[in-house]
């Protein structure tokens, strides 16, 4: 995210001396007037480091209600101005309040649905897709995670799915191990488009590699996990986004469906495809990750998104007009 927002900087016509990078391997000695940093590399500095800077602009601000991000605030007494930038609060008033301490009011400048409108995001359309399972009762949630990301025909209808879809596809999962690994194997079996995984331990000069090719292609399929493209990934060229992991989190789900609005070159629209899963018997009690696509239906009505429900079979062929 650091060099990105650095390349984003040039691009907006700012000089390289103007801006210091910090993350793993770069010098903390800053002179330039701006420094952009990751939280890790300098939440642990004495609080005379943070004397010098006169501003602070805390980006994805509702992840400051951690603790460590919280204590950086705190060692910067000199800020004068403290700004928090997030399009997703998570709707939970002492998490606000937090934030408030930190940043002053919160303001709600605009809306998803207003900047589609006004033709400053890509138009968002999301279409839920209901696998029907054989009736199964779960103990916990974690059981039902588990059985899922194991599921081949699951996996297979995803892959599937992706591989039908025109245009860069980007594929989001929870699991790196027992899900998104064995997911981009499958999908390199199925297709001869290029296909990418990133995760945690993927190198930072692989993923700006694809975020570079996306910009230039429209053939990928991009299998990422939620923890390191849910937030601020800038990839313009994203013209579909598939849920394969169930989530209830509203800045998770709302971050994700960020990374398929951004407009490009012939691009004004995006597509969301929200796949869920029914283990009910005869429409009994609903099953945990049934229930969690309750919770995305209300983020989704309240963000005035457009969607539509249908129940598929994994045996069905994917209909995507």
């Amino acid at each position: 995210l650091v060099e990105q927002m650095y390349k984003d900087f040039i691009d907006y016509g700012w000089d390289e001396e103007n801006m210091h990078k910090i993350y793993q391997g770069h010098s903390l000695d800053t002179k330039a007037p701006v420094t952009i940093s990751t939280f890790q590399s300098i939440y642990g500095l004495q609080k005379g480091w943070y004397r010098q800077f006169d501003g602070v602009i805390g980006d994805e601000c509702h992840n400051f209600k951690a603790k460590v991000l919280q204590g950086i605030m705190k060692k910067c007494p000199d800020a004068k101005w403290r700004y928090g930038f997030t399009g997703t609060l998570d709707g939970k008033n002492v998490n606000q309040l937090i934030l408030e301490s930190h940043f002053g009011p919160v303001f709600k400048t605009t809306s998803s649905s207003d900047l589609m409108e006004k033709g400053f995001l890509a138009k968002l359309n999301v279409k839920i897709h209901i696998i029907k399972h054989t009736p199964q009762v779960f103990n916990t949630y974690n059981d039902e995670i588990e059985y899922l990301g194991q599921d081949y025909g699951r996996n297979k209808y995803i892959c599937e799915l992706a591989h039908a879809l025109k245009g860069n596809v980007l594929v989001l999962f929870a699991r790196v191990e027992k899900h998104g690994i064995p997911m981009s194997e499958m999908m390199r079996n199925l297709t001869i488009r290029p296909v990418h995984l990133i995760y945690g331990d993927t190198d930072v000069k692989e993923r700006e590699q694809v975020r570079s090719l996306a910009e230039k292609n429209d053939d990928l399929i991009i299998f990422g996990s939620y923890g390191t493209m849910s937030t601020g990934v800038n990839i313009k060229n994203l013209h579909h986004v598939i849920f394969a992991s169930p989530s209830k989190s509203r800045v998770r789900v709302l971050q994700s469906i960020g990374r398929g609005l951004r407009k490009a070159n012939q691009k004004d629209r995006c597509m969301l495809y929200d796949v869920a899963d029914d283990f009910r018997k005869n429409g009994g009690r609903s099953n945990f990750t049934l229930s969690h696509l309750a919770e995305r239906i209300k983020y989704y009505t309240e963000e005035d998104f457009e969607f539509t429900i249908q129940e598929v079979s994994l045996n069905s062929i994917v209909q995507l007009t």
